[in-house]
């Protein structure tokens, strides 16, 4: 287990000081997609030398080719890397803030529309919804949320934030709900280092916006939070 997260290091350290050249010249020249793509890589590389084995269920592109929401369950640190590897369209992810300041991947985050949400400003999660809001209209982009806003301390699905549910709003789009198992098993909060497995992912059919829906979110929180208790459709 240690010689797999040495190996793992290692290698993210590799990757790291090789894609220098690449982030200066993808932001030299606005390229965002290589840099995606080396990501989804890197990610597959990794599951690779920890040992996870993915197993995926539905429709990874989350059906048609519009703009959407995807929103998961959140067990784990796996769970980010093992998503963004298993949706099969490109995907951004609005993160703390604090993951901006890794070297070298913080800027090439930012260049390829990750949006950053400081905690603990008043109107940080406010200002991340409208800037994420804002690319899913003019730039076509989708979104990874964890509606329970943290990783769950027993398995189980934890209350929703409603800053996903306003982001689908603001910007007019579906939701498409995935559910995720297995990774809390191997590496639940408060672990560093995972063990050998396999993770399961279940894409569920899209939500759409309820017709007419005001302020009142909960009908669609409660449509997300039941394809997420629920198995394969």
């Amino acid at each position: 287990m240690i010689i797999r997260t040495a190996l793992l290091l290692l290698f993210l350290i590799i990757v790291i000081i090789c894609v220098i050249p690449v982030v200066l010249l993808a932001m030299l020249f606005g390229f965002r997609e290589p840099l995606l793509a080396i990501g989804k890589w890197t990610m597959k590389v990794s599951r690779a030398i920890l040992g996870l084995k993915v197993e995926v269920e539905g429709d990874a592109g989350g059906g048609d080719a519009g703009p959407c929401v995807f929103m998961s369950n959140h067990l784990s640190l796996l769970d980010g890397p093992i998503l963004y590897l298993s949706i099969r369209r490109p995907i951004r992810i609005i993160m703390k803030k604090s993951i901006f300041r890794i070297p070298v991947a913080g800027r090439g985050m930012r260049h390829v529309g990750f949006v950053p949400v400081d905690r603990k400003g008043a109107n940080g999660g406010r200002i991340a919804i409208s800037q994420a809001a804002e690319m899913i209209k003019e730039r076509r982009y989708s979104f990874l949320i964890f509606p329970e806003g943290t990783r769950s301390l027993t398995g189980e699905l934890g209350p929703f934030r409603r800053g996903g549910f306003f982001l689908a709003r603001q910007a007019g789009v579906p939701i498409v709900p995935i559910s995720i198992r297995g990774s809390f098993e191997l590496m639940p909060k408060g672990k560093t280092i995972p063990r050998k497995g396999t993770i399961r992912v279940v894409f569920h059919r899209t939500i759409p916006a309820p017709e007419g829906m005001g302020s009142d979110l909960t009908p669609w929180m409660q449509a997300v939070r039941e394809r997420l208790l629920s198995g394969p459709e």
